[in-house]
């Protein structure tokens, strides 16, 4: 059939990603840390950028490298380079998405989909956070959802990809009149409320930035 979906999210498309993710969080470092300044310890842009700076400085080539073992040194360089919760929680979240990718080439959009489901699980077990909690969770879950249910109703995986975005983005906007129940913010009690969470909205960048997995030009 013609109108089968055939892009591969391969190293090549995850190097995409990362790099696409690591230059809006240096865009957006001083927003991410002025949100962590109100409820947080005023670091979460910082890291951050530090993080994904050696992220990208520790990119294997991708024409030598499975997608997992990319996925993995993503993980092993955020969980060693990023400060506070947001290492751990990443670096998890990356390397769970490498345990379901396996050992092979590329991935289909369903693949893709059950990898990314997986690093979000990996995040909950980490952070044991609850939808509502005020937390990166927040942004993740509903992007996930959103994903899922696009490539189930026939979407094209740059269209679910799309659809998971703006999910995420809603999500992140969820958090702001939530009172925090996970992290540093959850210290505050009802003073959280009101400030958009830096976890949600750096995690709705890590999906926004999606979209360069099936950029113009890209092979699939």
């Amino acid at each position: 059939m013609s109108d089968i979906d055939t892009t591969v999210v391969d190293s090549a498309a995850l190097t995409r990603w990362v790099t696409e993710f690591a230059r809006l969080i240096g865009e957006q470092h001083n927003q991410l840390t002025d949100l962590d300044a109100a409820i947080g310890d005023a670091d979460h842009g910082t890291n951050m950028s530090r993080g994904m700076s050696a992220v990208l400085a520790a990119l294997p080539d991708p024409a030598q490298t499975q997608p997992a073992a990319l996925l993995k040194k993503v993980a092993s360089t955020l969980i060693s380079s990023v400060g506070g919760a947001s290492g751990p929680l990443y670096g998890t979240f990356f390397l769970r998405m490498a345990t379901a990718t396996g050992l092979v080439d590329g991935l289909d959009g369903p693949g893709f989909a059950k990898a990314l489901r997986a690093g979000v699980d990996g995040v909950v077990a980490r952070g044991k956070a609850e939808l509502g909690d005020k937390t990166m969770f927040d942004a993740l879950s509903p992007a996930v959802a959103a994903l899922d249910d696009a490539l189930a109703a026939g979407s094209p995986l740059a269209d679910a990809l799309r659809a998971a975005a703006a999910a995420a983005a809603d999500g992140r906007d969820a958090t702001t009149p939530l009172v925090a129940r996970k992290g540093r913010a959850s210290y505050l009690g009802e003073r959280s409320a009101g400030h958009q969470d830096p976890g949600a909205t750096s995690a709705a960048l890590l999906v926004a930035a999606t979209s360069a997995l099936t950029a113009p030009g890209a092979g699939g």
